[in-house]
């Protein structure tokens, strides 16, 4: 429970801390938009790297290597916990947005942080508006910023995956950017199966 408590208290304290940081971004971005972007993926991923270590979270992967870092990606991967974004974006070599649900974009300053990241927001329950962020994310990767998308369009109940949403790989399709599967092994155990207990664990993807 302090896990949690103490993680929740940094995120949140981020947030706060970053509203100054958002400034000095915006000003950099007038004169170099990529130094900016770069600053920004570095220092979300290092508050992730935190998060990770306050809740004992350590992760064992295999195949990083083979990831392009020359060129931008659509990521495809299982969803069972919250902690699979926390984990899987503090390891992406490059710009990446992320492909969220739209109740996440009214979350405030954490929606100023996710616009500023690339990440799109999807109402599952509006199908012309889907169908939009699909070509917004698709043109992002044509611009060399790389997407991520958990296409079973929710966290799962078991380590069973459901089937995939449709449409959920037309990215792939439109730009012909190469896909890199990730399969993500034992997050629902930090704390999805005991809310809001989190567990020290070591996990795989």
């Amino acid at each position: 429970m302090l896990r949690f408590i103490f993680a929740v208290g940094f995120a949140v304290l981020y947030l706060i801390v970053g509203i100054p940081v958002l400034g000095i971004e915006y000003l950099i971005g007038k004169v170099n938009p990529r130094k900016r972007d770069i600053s920004s993926l570095r220092m979300v991923q290092w508050a992730f790297r935190v998060i990770m270590k306050i809740c004992g979270v350590k992760a064992s992967v295999v195949g990083y290597e083979n990831i392009p870092k020359d060129e931008a990606v659509l990521y495809v991967a299982n969803h069972n916990s919250y902690f699979d974004i926390i984990i899987t974006y503090s390891m992406c070599p490059g710009l990446t947005g992320y492909i969220s649900k739209a109740s996440i974009g009214k979350i405030p300053l954490l929606n100023v942080w996710m616009k500023r990241l690339y990440c799109l927001f999807m109402d599952r329950n509006d199908v012309k508006q889907s169908l939009k962020i699909i070509l917004q994310a698709a043109e992002q990767i044509k611009n060399g910023i790389s997407i991520c998308i958990f296409p079973e369009g929710t966290r799962g109940d078991s380590a069973e995956m459901m089937p995939f949403k449709s449409g959920s790989l037309k990215m792939a399709e439109k730009t012909g950017c190469p896909i890199v599967p990730i399969a993500i092994h034992n997050t629902r155990s930090i704390i999805s199966d005991h809310f809001p207990v989190v567990c020290p664990i070591f996990f795989n993807f």
